[in-house]
């Protein structure tokens, strides 16, 4: 990311406003993780302010047999690729959203969409909630920040953070919050705490390298 210089030295061309405030923007890259049939696409659908890219396909007989739709009967169709929609958080700020496909002979697409991310979040059913282990170990492996985000269904049982937290047995820090998937400001709102957290991350990993650079610098 370049630092861009709008100012006037009184002989140059003269640089438009417009052009300016787009040069100036920042776009971050988010991934949508979790299980199978977890949320994914309506979560990403639901804060999307453009008409979100869809690859879904009809669950086949074929397909049924390898994935487990236990707690998720009514789900007819599949992510097959990714999901992809855009939310601008703020003047300036937006998220382009990724979701990726949660089966496990999918998983070859993750380290494609993982490239250049700020960070993930891992949606979790708590009926399910293993389901979601293998989004969280590929994310904490990669030093990717994330939050995990239970989506809470009507029927499924409520847990406090903590708990889930403990359940997942996540690492120190990593948040967990509480989120209906199919509410705008609901998911928003979980966008909102990863781009916060995956911020602190990234400065102190920056600092870290920094101070161990001057730690083993030449003297």
């Amino acid at each position: 990311m370049g630092l861009h210089h709008n100012g006037s030295t009184g002989s140059g061309p003269e640089v438009d406003e417009d052009e300016d405030e787009e040069a100036a923007a920042l776009a971050l890259k988010i991934l949508v993780a979790g299980g199978f049939g977890v949320g994914k696409t309506t979560l990403v659908g639901a804060v999307s302010e453009i008409r979100p890219l869809r690859t879904e396909e009809l669950l086949s007989e074929a397909g049924q047999l390898v994935d487990d739709t236990g707690g998720v009967d009514q789900k007819t169709t599949t992510t097959v690729a990714m999901d992809f929609g855009r939310i601008t958080i703020r003047s300036g700020l937006s998220l382009y959203l990724f979701g990726t496909p949660g089966q496990d002979r999918f998983w070859f697409l993750w380290d494609e969409l993982s490239q250049g991310a700020l960070g993930a979040v891992v949606l979790a059913d708590t009926r399910r909630l293993e389901d979601c282990f293998p989004a969280v170990d590929y994310f904490e492996h990669r030093r990717i920040p994330f939050v995990v985000a239970v989506n809470c269904f009507t029927s499924a049982r409520r847990y406090a953070s903590n708990e889930v937290a403990r359940a997942l047995d996540l690492e120190q820090g990593t948040p967990v919050v509480l989120c209906d998937a199919r509410d705008k400001d609901s998911g928003k709102e979980v966008l909102i705490r990863l781009v916060e957290y995956a911020g602190r991350m990234h400065t102190a990993r920056l600092l870290a390298s920094v101070g161990s650079g001057a730690r083993t610098g030449p003297e």
